[in-house]
């Protein structure tokens, strides 16, 4: 079960993947500590001590995370102030970070049919008719598109903007 590369991405030997966007992702959320930080905010969670108890890192791994997290656009650091106490953060997550919400359970889902005896803990489920929730490969009509359906192409319009701003003469703009 494998994606088709067409047209110039055929010859995987003729490309580089220096501007993959999974590499990318990768580097902005990619670590064990960021996807529990993601799910816990997908949970509710929005405080810093919350985070650091959910999570069971430490302060410290919890503070640097987030403020990547926050450097990246994951999450907005809002202050906040309960009465008489000193003004603290709160961590919101931005719609680059609700984008993440099928990432974050697309990797529940397989752990659940993979990795955990009787489908897991915890489901995902509609909240009205209690319907299970899947994470699937669709089309932009909707339509659930199997993998070895699944065709990959040179984004040309990515190609071009890339190639304006490089400047004349550039070269090694295409996704080689």
């Amino acid at each position: 079960m494998t994606v088709t590369l067409s047209g110039p991405l055929a010859d995987r030997s003729s490309w580089s993947t220096a501007q993959c966007s999974i590499g990318k992702a990768m580097e902005a959320v990619g670590s064990r500590t960021a996807m529990i930080l993601l799910r816990e905010a997908f949970y509710g969670t929005t405080r810093f001590d919350d985070f650091a108890a959910r999570t069971g890192v430490t302060d410290a791994v919890a503070a640097a995370r987030l403020k990547q997290l926050v450097e990246v656009g994951v999450f907005d650091k809002r202050p906040y102030r309960e009465p008489g106490q000193r003004t603290r953060h709160e961590y919101v997550l931005t719609r680059m970070g609700r984008d993440l919400f099928p990432v974050v359970f697309a990797l529940m889902q397989w752990g659940n049919a993979h990795l955990q005896d009787a489908g897991g803990p915890l489901a995902l489920v509609d909240r009205a008719t209690g319907e299970p929730v899947t994470v699937a490969a669709r089309t932009a009509s909707g339509e659930e598109i199997a993998v070895d359906d699944i065709a990959v192409h040179v984004n040309l319009e990515w190609l071009a903007q890339s190639r304006d701003n490089a400047g004349p003469g550039a070269e090694g703009a295409h996704p080689r």
